[in-house]
């Protein structure tokens, strides 16, 4: 009959109010003497992110959902008022797991040339028969300064596939497909165009609606050719759409210092024969070009671009060599990560970066990771992982954790690593999920609902039998009388024994409360009826007490 007093209070109110505003409406409800009180559990659907507006599908911060989830309560549950209360599931972005980020941030270590054991004979990798892992740690501990306990570095280095033998080995190189320009500065002279990173290489374009004006240089740092002899050059690039060649210089400079500009030294341009037309997107290699003439000198390379209104070529540099006399094989590229002990660096345990190789493994056609050995916004790693973590790491044991590291290009950023972690559990491999589901609740107080951490509690057949125990000396007659019926007779049970009681069922069931958590405890009481009964209480200087 209760309810039904209510249904008829709220149309009376509706239709008293037709021409008030909603929030006039929700004023006039939560005045009433015995507003309606609800109970419930709801989680926010696709269509409640879109009318929230978070584009994203969900809350950045548990402070967000906090501030924008009580309006949307309000309207999902109109005439609900004081001592209503809402379980509200949501997703939450909660950002990389613990420890990613101590990798996807650390320094990258290339091992020099002169580095490797057979450096002398102008070696750029470690022979086939000469293990890393024994030579990697003298070299960052002779190399490496100020290191600081729990530094990580990627230490990337070559490695033979088959015994070299004498020729020419690349004695520098860079690869541009990558996705970064790799430390090379970027000076515009003239012009609003600038060089870019690109999956196909470096590049540059002075075209933005219609042909511009425009120069601009990519430089090199330092490179020390002190100790080379023989020396050749070689370079990949793509020209498309001019055929004005001239507009693009690869220069030479012996004077120039890094962080100048271009304009403050002396450069040569090479002469290169074997060039693309400016025709395609065809890449060409050029032929070894003479280098000699820079034996013993340090020079920085530069890619100089010139574009006018009547023309501007689109121009790709993908990668370059400079090689010399010494030995020379197949290499692979491999890297892996070392940590600092605080003594010495050391392989890091449960970390891995992923190689070329693992990424051709996944596949090399076109849309697939091996095509440019990276992840992107259109190749997710979620889709390629589980499946390496199962092949790779088949032998997992329970709780083992492993934090794989890998290289990703970002349209908007550039190339960068990114990172995960899994969790072998139930016998299988499980990511870490960076966006969980996970509640909060909510309670109307009278005027709004407000995030509240009332824990409902119900009471069990243990929870009596665990009262009986504790409290049968202390209240013998009252203690039976519970263990005969299964309830509290409130004829003899005062609100203080009963207190007692909720508070030694509750520390027992969770023993790790924090100061300020709430609890809404039921249980069964027997006043001329038997029914239920709910006592609120709180955590407060470490005793609980009611609410």
């Amino acid at each position: 009959m209760k309810k039904i007093t209510f249904i008829f209070a709220i149309l009376a109110l509706i239709f008293a109010t037709a021409c008030n505003s909603l929030d006039d409406i929700h004023e006039d409800i939560d005045a009433m003497d015995n507003p309606i009180v609800g109970d419930a559990e709801y989680t926010l659907t696709d269509e409640d992110y879109d009318e929230l507006e978070l584009s994203y599908g969900n809350f950045s911060s548990e402070d967000d959902a906090k501030s924008i989830l009580p309006g949307f309560l309000s309207e999902k549950y109109p005439v609900w008022g004081n001592g209503s209360s809402v379980l509200l599931g949501y997703k939450l972005y909660v950002g990389s797991a613990p420890g990613v980020s101590d990798y996807t941030y650390a320094d990258a270590y290339s091992v020099a040339n002169d580095e490797y054991p057979q450096g002398s004979l102008g070696a750029v990798g470690f022979f086939p028969d000469e293990a890393p892992a024994d030579y990697i740690a003298d070299i960052l501990n002779d190399n490496v300064s100020n290191a600081e306990e729990g530094d990580n570095l990627l230490v990337q280095y070559k490695q033979y596939t088959s015994e070299p033998v004498a020729g020419y080995s690349n004695f520098y190189e860079v690869d541009f497909t990558d996705g970064s320009l790799n430390s090379y500065e970027a000076f515009s002279v003239v012009g609003d165009q600038v060089w870019e990173a690109t999956n196909y290489g470096a590049k540059m374009s002075g075209y933005a609606g219609g042909s511009q004006d425009n120069e601009d240089w990519l430089v090199s740092p330092a490179i020390d050719l002190s100790d080379a002899s023989n020396l050749l050059f070689q370079v990949s690039q793509i020209i498309n759409y001019s055929s004005e060649l001239d507009l693009l210089n690869i220069m030479v400079s012996t004077d120039y210092t890094t962080g100048e500009a271009p304009s403050t030294a002396t450069w040569t341009a090479l002469t290169i024969e074997t060039k693309p037309d400016g025709s395609n997107w065809d890449p060409v290699e050029s032929e070894l070009i003479d280098f000699s003439a820079y034996e013993g000198e340090t020079i920085h390379v530069a890619f100089k671009y010139e574009s006018t209104t009547e023309t501007s070529a689109t121009w790709e540099i993908e990668n370059f060599v400079i090689k010399a006399a010494g030995v020379e094989g197949e290499t692979v590229s491999k890297e892996i990560f070392y940590t600092y002990d605080g003594e010495e660096w050391e392989a890091a345990e449960g970390a891995y970066f992923l190689s070329d190789a693992d990424f051709d493994a996944m596949g090399e056609e076109y849309g697939r990771p091996g095509y440019y050995n990276n992840f992107s916004s259109s190749i997710s790693p979620g889709d390629y992982l589980s499946t390496f973590m199962a092949t790779n790491y088949a032998y997992g044991q329970e709780e083992d954790e492993m934090i794989i590291v890998y290289d990703y290009y970002s349209s908007s950023s550039g190339a960068q690593w990114r990172g995960t972690l899994f969790n072998y559990t139930g016998g299988e491999w499980v990511e870490y999920e960076s966006v969980q589901d996970v509640t909060l609740q909510f309670a109307h107080d009278g005027n709004a609902w407000v995030p509240d951490n009332t824990i409902k509690y119900a009471f069990t057949g243990d929870d009596y039998a665990y009262v009986v125990d504790q409290l049968g000396s202390t209240y013998p007659s009252e203690t039976g009388n519970l263990s005969n019926y299964g309830n509290f007779n409130k004829f003899s049970w005062t609100d203080e024994m009963l207190l007692e009681s909720v508070t030694l069922v509750i520390e027992n069931n969770f023993p790790s409360a924090e100061e300020g958590q709430k609890f809404a405890v039921t249980y069964t009481v027997y006043d001329g009826s038997t029914h239920d009964e709910t006592m609120n209480i709180i955590l407060e200087g470490g005793v609980y007490v009611l609410q």
